[in-house]
Formats: structure tokens, C-alpha cells, sequence
């Protein structure tokens, strides 16, 4: 049970969310409507900033790498609030009912592409700082409200430069992406590699004059099936997986033996699993299919941003957990439980976010709530259900509210 006062508050608050949620849900159409790719978010970027605007944040501004970084207060502490807002293609457009970039609310929902993941939350953060600049709920902290541009591509690539090249080091990162309104605490991290063998060509009428390279990394890529069932596991994150996404290989003509093949792998990395431990798996792996010279390679991301920057950075995307006795998840169960009177499920997201570079690398704190299920995230007929843009907004103003004791 909430106190008197904590109950009279969260009614106040969640009363304000429900009056803004039909503006929530508007900007969220505008942005699903402003296509937005990775390295392609130039026009959406312009969307928020006017939004942001609009609302009153204290500072609206861009990086260099494109992300946007809107103002809330001026404290001596920092915590943000984060949302990708790229998104995926469309795919097969026979499997959607309707256009996806041309949203609707229907059913309760808002339908489109990227409503989920994840640009719902980017709608609720921004009015969740219109509300917590309303009802002066903020006198601690300045809060960033990040809109971070190729996480889609490359997850936390964005925060390694806001942390590196902007110097902006919150004491606590809130993610937004999809939770199907739970409370998240951490996710397994990933990395990706190629395996690569060389071969001897010759021709084709006379295969066994050459080595062929496809059947060496045929045996590798059953080792690495086997691999996977052996991974470890951790009780909150589940087990590490490894798996094999592509095989290319290269020969002088269809009718000769191919002389290089490679494998790609994508590897899930749980809780105590490192680079280096899932690297040594791999070749170990490789020589138990006999040939323990190949290579294996961590690969670098190294596209340019839609502002032209490129920020290179290797495709290992650490593990992270916020410890169950954070003092952080402590006042966010409270919060919780004054806005939607009930215990929250806490729990982990599937896929990777940002927090592979903010807690993973650098060591923030990082704890998730955002509308949507992540189980239409990259999916056909993508939506979000329009309560949980209000609930969504709600939740980070009471977050904010507990952590500055009000």
C-alpha cells in the first residue's frame, strides 16, 4: 500500500498521463511515419528536436553522431533516459495488412513500423519530461532524454560516443526499449565472428588434386552445432548459444575446387562468458573438426552515420545485470507499485540494447521499462498498445519523483 500523500501523487500523475495520451500517441505516429533506418534518422532526428521543443526542454541538441540529447533540469546529478529511434526495414511487404509507415490507432493500439521497437518509447520519455517539468518533480538531477541513432546496426555504438566523445556519464541509464511494461535488469551480450579456412583449388574433373575449403568449413560449422549445446548457462540469463548465420566461399570458376571459405557466427554471450573465453571455444572447436589453423575473427562496425561520422568499434557487445539489490531497482519497484498498484515481474529482455555499452563497457547502471511486447519487435503488423504509452510515461515520472524524494 502507498501512503496518503505517495497515493494522491501517483493518482496526479497517472490522471496527467491518461490526458496526455492522446498526444503521446500522435507524436509516436509522427515518428513511425518519418522513416528512419539505421544511419538514415537525419529527418526523424528533426521530428523530436520540433517535439521537444514544442514540450519546453531546457537544451535540445545533436552529437556528432547524430544522436539527440534533450534538457530537463539542471541538478548535480545525471541519470537519462534512452530510445533508439531507428528502426528496421519492412521485409515482405505481402505479410502486412497495411501500409507500415502509415500509422493508425486501432483496436487500442498503435499500429506501424517501429511503434514497439522502438519508438513508443521515445514518445512516452519525451512526455514523461513534459510532465516532470509540470509537476516539478525534478530538483536532484539533469536529466538527458537521448534519441540515439544506429543501435539497430551496431547496439551501443551511439552511447560509446555520447560516454567517449561527449562525456555525458549518468549515475543511471533507463532504457525504454519493449518490456511489455515489466521492470528489465539486464540481458545476455553478443558478439559476432567469422571463422575462415584457405583451400587449394584445382579442377573440378579431378577434385582430389585440390583441398577443398567448403568441406573444411562444412566441418567446423558441425563442430560449432555441438558447441552450442555445451555452452554454460546462469539461472537469471539463461544459456549462451552460438550459431551459424552465413557461409560464403570464393573459387576460380563453378568448375574448380574453392580455395577460401568462411562461416559467420552469432554468438549470445550469458553472464560470465567473455570475449576471449567465446573465441577460445571456437577454435577449440575448429580443431576438433581437424584443422586448428583457422582463423577465427572478432569483426569491427565501422558504417558511417548519417552526419558522415564514423566511429569504428569491434562487434563484442558485453553482458550486464543490475544486481537484484540495486538500490535503483528498489525505488523502481516502488514507483511501480504507486502507479499501477501491483508488484512489477522483473525480468530480462531476449534480444541486445544500448546497455551492452553503458553498463557492459562502461559500468552505468542501467534498469528497463518501455511499451510494447518485444515479441512484435522486427515483426510484420508491428503495434503498441496505446496504455502503455500513458502507463509508460507515468512510470518515468514517478521514478523520477522517488528518486528526488518527492
Amino acid at each position: 500500500m502507498c501512503l496518503e500523500n505517495d497515493c494522491f501523487n501517483a493518482a496526479r500523475r497517472q490522471r496527467r498521463s491518461k490526458e496526455l495520451e492522446g498526444e503521446t500517441a500522435r507524436f509516436l505516429m509522427d515518428l513511425v511515419r518519418t522513416q528512419s533506418f539505421s544511419s538514415k534518422e537525419k529527418e526523424v532526428i528533426q521530428v523530436i528536436k520540433k517535439e521537444m521543443e514544442k514540450i519546453g526542454f531546457d537544451d535540445v541538441r545533436i552529437d556528432g553522431l547524430g544522436s539527440i540529447i534533450g534538457r530537463v533540469g539542471s541538478g548535480p546529478r545525471v541519470i537519462a533516459f534512452d530510445a533508439h529511434i531507428d528502426t528496421v526495414y519492412a521485409g515482405d511487404m505481402s505479410q502486412w495488412s497495411f501500409d507500415p509507415f502509415t500509422p493508425k490507432i486501432e483496436d487500442g493500439k498503435v499500429w506501424g513500423r517501429g511503434t514497439v521497437d522502438q519508438k513508443g518509447g521515445m514518445a512516452s520519455m519525451v512526455y514523461a519530461g513534459k510532465m516532470i517539468k509540470e509537476l516539478d518533480l525534478n530538483s536532484e538531477f539533469t536529466i538527458l532524454f537521448t534519441g540515439t541513432v544506429m543501435e539497430e546496426d551496431c547496439d551501443g555504438l551511439c552511447w560509446q560516443y555520447l560516454i567517449r566523445e561527449e562525456k555525458i556519464k549518468p549515475e543511471l541509464v533507463v532504457i525504454t526499449e519493449p518490456t511489455n511494461m515489466n521492470i528489465y535488469r539486464g540481458h545476455r551480450g553478443r558478439m559476432e565472428m567469422h571463422v575462415e579456412v584457405k583451400g587449394v583449388s584445382c579442377h573440378g574433373s579431378a577434385p582430389e588434386r585440390g583441398d577443398n575449403a567448403i568441406y573444411k568449413i562444412a566441418r567446423i560449422a558441425l563442430e560449432i552445432e555441438k558447441l552450442n549445446e555445451r555452452l554454460r548457462s546462469d539461472p537469471f540469463l539463461g544459456k549462451g548459444t552460438v550459431t551459424v548465420t552465413e557461409t560464403k566461399s570464393t573459387s576460380p570458376s563453378l568448375c574448380a575446387v574453392s580455395d577460401f571459405a568462411y562461416i559467420h557466427l552469432d554468438r549470445r554471450l550469458t553472464y560470465g562468458e567473455t570475449k576471449e573465453s567465446a573465441v577460445l571455444e571456437v577454435k577449440e572447436a575448429a580443431a576438433r573438426a581437424g584443422y586448428p589453423d583457422a582463423d577465427v575473427i572478432v569483426l569491427m562496425y565501422e558504417e558511417a552515420a548519417y552526419t558522415g561520422k564514423v566511429y569504428p568499434t569491434e562487434k563484442y557487445y558485453p553482458t550486464w545485470v543490475l544486481e537484484e539489490k540495486s538500490v535503483y531497482l528498489k525505488d523502481a519497484r516502488e514507483a511501480y507499485r504507486n502507479v499501477f498498484g501491483k508488484d512489477p515481474i522483473v525480468d530480462k529482455w531476449t534480444f541486445s540494447t544500448n546497455g551492452v555499452a553503458i553498463a557492459g563497457m562502461h559500468r552505468i547502471p542501467c534498469i528497463g521499462l518501455g511499451p510494447g511486447n518485444e515479441i512484435y519487435a522486427h515483426a510484420p503488423n508491428e503495434a503498441c498498445p496505446v496504455e502503455h504509452l500513458s502507463g509508460a510515461a507515468a512510470f518515468y515520472a514517478a521514478f523520477v519523483a522517488k528518486l528526488n524524494g518527492k
